[in-house]
């Protein structure tokens, strides 16, 4: 396809939920547009991007943006190019390899490192580019940025990943257990465009998978092994090959960024959500601790972490799920990240380099906080003990023998999510179940303000070979309602994985091992007349595979074992919860 070039008067008439409410009015100054400007890559395969510049020969700094759902989409639902072409930037809007207008096959993530390099360098070197780049996106979008930036293309100057992952062993897996969200993710964003690329049969179109999820979700959810799916093998060839590799297996090392961030000079804006995806905020903050180690703290790195959902129109808003997080919950995205380029990439005093690196919304509070570091380097952490039902600060509780807590758990009747949607919902429903353990704190006599990564140690054992354990932190509200403080994934650990870097080690029937959660990231103050609410369970269905409990993976089996299950409450094996205790500035 050739390219088209032409100068059109652009005013953008998007919804007014693309963007937040004090967002400025898109631009009614004239555009340069390039439509489907090719490409090659170094394998020779041709990628197409659209090109949105100002008029005249520059040069100017470039922002660069590369998605697999769509240049054409970006541009219809959000305006972020044209606010940035009307501050004096170039920005190209490149379709990542074999999908939409590009070339080649798809393969998710596997290419994006060489193909980022690749499409980086030939931004800096166009007539009307000033060499310098700049990349910017979310999700997908932002987990390209991380992959390019490691392999240290030259022009690269300052780049904006938002809600990604720092290693595929918390992103295609979640310690230790499969993540079978890939498979929504595959049939509704992949599949349709990959069957008409390849003439199969069947639904071509976002708006037809959606009308058709709900017939057939149990089908793809529900199968076991996992690895003998029926569907989605012409479509999505590279899943099977995920399956055959466990976390531990050195082929996933091509996708893993810890570890990896000396190979990074730019400038980089981490951001997430407290109701992202689980990746989204362990990645931003461990990338963020990554850099600042690897450069002896001068890292050049900014945190944010808002309330948000998964999304850039969820990062204006200040409702979000069930509860309303006050008018400073949202964001102008646009206007943070041009300011983090124009300080990086225009060179401008922005004030950005005398704040504080860190920038954190505590939930309840419902207010930002700043700090130098993540966790807050003046965080305290409070030890507090999980006896039978109850939660109590260890100094207060007693050291005598506490009888354990038990719960039968059952992989073919897995405890199941109430709601499709991620964000803060209420959970109360939960404790009316037999394999679900709650335990509660009194009702708080003032306000406690947590923000850092707790850390869960829980003693167990188990008439099985193998279990998960779901560990969730919740804010019990006077009027009865249980709110989760995370999306589901982040608390959740696969005892054969409780030490990740030996493999897999399957438990001995009725030996009590410490299974640890280091990284319960949080910001959140229980308000006085609240009560803290862990509720523990060996599934959450169906954001995670199942464990079949008899020491097999679910991968290639699928016989099950229903295992009784104990949470030990005495010396030496006491269960904890230790909280980073904050006070609100």
């Amino acid at each position: 396809m050739e390219t088209r070039v032409g100068t059109f008067l652009i005013v953008a008439l998007l919804a007014a939920c693309s963007q937040s409410p004090d967002a400025p009015p898109a631009t009614d100054s004239p555009v340069v547009v390039e439509i489907d400007v090719e490409m090659a890559m170094r394998d020779g395969v041709v990628l197409r991007a659209d090109i949105y510049r100002p008029p005249g020969d520059g040069p100017f700094p470039v922002l660069l943006y590369r998605t697999p759902y769509g240049k054409q989409f970006a541009v219809e639902y959000y305006q972020t190019h044209l606010n940035a072409v009307e501050r004096g930037y170039a920005v190209v809007l490149q379709d990542v390899r074999g999908r939409y207008a590009s070339d080649g096959i798809f393969e998710p993530y596997r290419n994006e490192g060489e193909d980022g390099f690749d499409t980086i360098e030939w931004a800096a070197q166009q007539p009307w580019s000033n060499g310098d780049v700049g990349t910017f996106g979310l999700s997908y979008p932002g987990a390209v940025q991380w992959l390019a930036a490691i392999e240290s293309p030259p022009s690269l100057k300052a780049m904006a990943p938002a809600m990604t992952f720092s290693s595929p062993r918390n992103f295609f897996y979640m310690n230790g257990v499969f993540d079978l969200s890939w498979l929504p993710w595959t049939y509704f964003n992949i599949a349709p465009d990959a069957r008409a690329r390849q003439d199969l049969p069947g639904i071509r179109s976002y708006e037809e998978a959606a009308d058709a999820w709900d017939n057939v979700a149990d089908d793809y959810l529900l199968h076991l092994p996992l690895a003998e799916l029926p569907f989605l093998r012409d479509e999505a060839p590279y899943y099977f090959e995920w399956l055959t590799h466990p976390p531990e297996d050195p082929w996933w090392d091509w996708a893993e960024i810890r570890g990896r961030y000396s190979d990074v000079d730019a400038a980089v804006l981490n951001m997430s959500g407290w109701y992202d995806e689980a990746y989204g905020p362990e990645g931003a903050i461990t990338n963020h601790a990554g850099l600042v180690e690897s450069r002896s703290g001068q890292a050049m790195s900014h945190l944010i972490l808002g309330p948000w959902k998964h999304g850039v129109i969820e990062t204006g808003e200040r409702i979000v799920g069930d509860i309303d997080f006050g008018p400073e919950a949202g964001i102008n995205y646009d206007e943070v990240l041009l300011r983090f380029f124009d300080e990086h990439l225009r060179g401008q005093d922005t004030g950005l380099a005398a704040e504080p690196a860190v920038r954190y919304f505590v939930m309840g509070a419902n207010k930002w906080q700043e700090s130098n570091a993540w966790p807050p380097e003046y965080a305290v952490a409070e030890p507090w003990c999980l006896a039978t039902g109850s939660l109590a600060p260890c100094a207060e509780s007693e050291s005598e023998t506490v009888e354990p807590s038990l719960f039968r758990a059952d992989p073919n009747n897995p405890v199941t999510d109430p709601y499709d949607t991620f964000g803060p919902h209420d959970y109360r429903s939960l404790e009316r179940r037999a394999d679900v353990l709650t335990f509660d704190s009194d009702v708080l006599a003032e306000d406690l303000t947590v923000a850092g990564n707790a850390i869960a140690s829980v003693f167990v054992s188990c008439d099985c070979r193998d279990m998960d354990l779901w560990f969730r932190l919740q804010d019990v509200y006077p009027d009865g309602r249980v709110i989760n403080l995370r999306s589901p994934g982040a608390e959740v650990l696969r005892a054969s994985y409780r030490d990740v870097d030996k493999g897999r080690q399957l438990l001995e029937p009725g030996e009590v091992y410490e299974l640890r959660l280091d990284y319960l990231m949080l910001a959140n103050t229980f308000k006085a007349g609240h009560r803290i609410r862990v509720q523990v369970s060996a599934s959450f269905a169906p954001h995670l595979s199942r464990n079949l409990q008899t020491g097999e993976s679910e991968h290639f089996g699928a016989e099950m074992q229903v295992a009784d299950i104990t949470i030990h409450h005495s010396e030496p094996h006491r269960s904890t919860l230790t909280l980073p205790t904050i006070e609100l500035q």
